[in-house]
């Protein structure tokens, strides 16, 4: 870092479906939710990340919420553009004399194509990067989890996130082969929704779902250390009269079973594509589970019995693929192979 440093900023961003995370020299600088507001007649945006997201399903008609992204990737460009503008602004609030220039790595999900791969680094350069590399975010948890990835060793890493679960087998500074599926965190969400709907007939919104997920969420219905029942508040479908019911974490394991066995197919289905010798590697090292959703409660032990396989959960799961982005941020002329610029 030279004289001319603070004209300069390095940052890492994770830009998920549902987190963005951006990491400056090795601090956490922003943690907000990927949703803005905006106000419908100007088209200005309203509000960012958590206080946009107090106001999801409570808006009047003058105001909408929007998450930019779906699937992991860009479905709102110029929601997405203010977003990752305004989470910058956040970095350092007070007016600068000068403003520095950025280069960025963002993490993108490994089945992202040439165009998804094109809005994220149009995004970017028009909120201000000078330079911008990507890294795919099961290379990006691995590296956050701590693995050497440029080892000749498999590691078969699984990123449960808000949009994309992402499983890939990494040896060598390179991905071997990988799988992404559209389903995770938020089809969780979206389940238990249905769920309550179907058996109780009641009407719950998207941030309760989210809320009886994080609370109660499970993947097995027999639990060491189960949670406590949790009241659920909605409208009642017969009466339309605001009612709460009770709900335990069995009920939400039975609820979630179909959208994990999905995320369970493509376990398997990318174990069967991995090659002999890293096969062999995987039954000695194990899976290693990072994102959102790996937080589910008993996830960790249902793929391990589905497998046969031992299964680690990262420390911190949430924070695995912005750290990763991070130390590849640091160390880019290292990890040059990994960014695709």
């Amino acid at each position: 870092m030279g004289l001319f440093s603070f004209l300069q900023q390095e940052i890492a961003i994770d830009l998920g479906t549902a987190n963005t995370l951006i990491i400056m020299n090795d601090k956490v600088v922003v943690d907000e939710p990927s949703i803005v507001a905006k106000d419908i007649q100007t088209g200005n945006i309203v509000a960012i990340g958590k206080k946009a997201q107090q106001m999801h399903g409570k808006t009047h008609k003058l105001i909408e919420t929007v998450r930019p992204l779906q699937d992991g990737v860009i479905a709102d460009f110029q929601s997405a553009e203010a977003m990752i503008r305004g989470m910058i602004k956040m970095i350092n609030p007070g007016k600068t004399l000068f403003t520095p220039t950025l280069r960025m790595v963002v993490c993108i999900p490994s089945g992202i194509t040439e165009v998804e791969k094109r809005a994220v680094r149009d995004s970017c350069e028009h909120a201000g990067a000078k330079e911008v590399y990507m890294i795919h975010e099961p290379m990006a948890a691995a590296i956050g989890i701590g693995i050497d990835v440029e080892e000749p060793m498999g590691n078969m890493i699984i990123d449960i996130g808000g949009g994309t679960s992402e499983i890939a087998v990494i040896a060598l500074g390179g991905i071997v082969c990988d799988k992404s599926i559209r389903v995770a965190g938020d089809d969780f969400t979206q389940e238990i929704e249905e769920y309550m709907r179907r058996q109780h007939n009641i009407l719950i919104g998207e941030r309760t779902a989210e809320q009886l997920k994080i609370e109660v969420g499970a993947a097995i219905t027999e639990l060491d250390n189960p949670p406590p029942d949790f009241a659920v508040r909605g409208r009642d479908l017969m009466t339309g009269i605001p009612k709460e019911i009770i709900v335990s974490y069995v009920e939400v394991a039975h609820a979630l079973d179909k959208t994990i066995s999905k995320i369970e197919e493509a376990i398997l289905s990318a174990l069967e594509m991995t090659p002999p010798e890293l096969s062999a590697d995987i039954y000695k090292t194990g899976i290693y589970l990072a994102g959102g959703g790996s937080m589910l409660r008993g996830l960790d032990k249902r793929i391990s019995t589905k497998t046969k396989l031992p299964v680690h959960i990262a420390e911190d799961p949430l924070r695995a693929v912005a750290r990763g982005t991070a130390i590849a941020l640091k160390n880019i002329d290292r990890f040059q192979f990994l960014m695709k610029d």
